[in-house]
């Protein structure tokens, strides 16, 4: 459907999953401003969601939260600013969505730890010749 919103290949949200409403843009514009309601407010609830799986609901209410909100409120146009809200719930999304990889614990070249063991020492010989010489010396 036209409404539905594509998050990323083999997920879309249904349009009856998203809750938008609209309200007037704060700040100056004068009259326009005032009576038009051209500010988009899309959110959405990532429990009751139909299409996301537990392990995709629960990564994003770990790093969203139970409802994801956006708000657009850039042009004079609602249209042009319901686009660009649901551009950034998608972007939100899958951003949110991404599996973090694995590290993978690597040991240090030899080399590598010989060039910090010389500079350990260089700068302990630094710091050597700063002290204040012994009386025995």
């Amino acid at each position: 459907m036209a409404d539905d919103l594509d998050v990323r290949p083999g997920l879309v949200i249904p349009a009856w999953e998203l809750v938008e409403t609209f309200g007037p843009t704060g700040g100056p514009g004068g009259q326009h401003a005032n009576k038009a309601s051209t500010r988009v407010d899309l959110r959405f609830h990532v429990a009751t969601s139909s299409v996301l799986n537990p392990a995709q609901k629960q990564r994003l209410r770990g790093r969203l939260g139970d409802e994801v909100r956006v708000v657009a409120d850039d042009h004079r146009s609602q249209a042009r600013n319901r686009e660009i809200a649901r551009g950034r719930l998608a972007e939100t999304l899958r951003s949110a969505l991404v599996v973090p990889r694995r590290r993978v614990a690597t040991r240090p070249t030899r080399g590598s730890e010989r060039r910090r063991l010389e500079a350990k020492r260089r700068t302990a010989e630094t710091k050597r010749q700063r002290r204040r010489p012994r009386l025995d010396e």
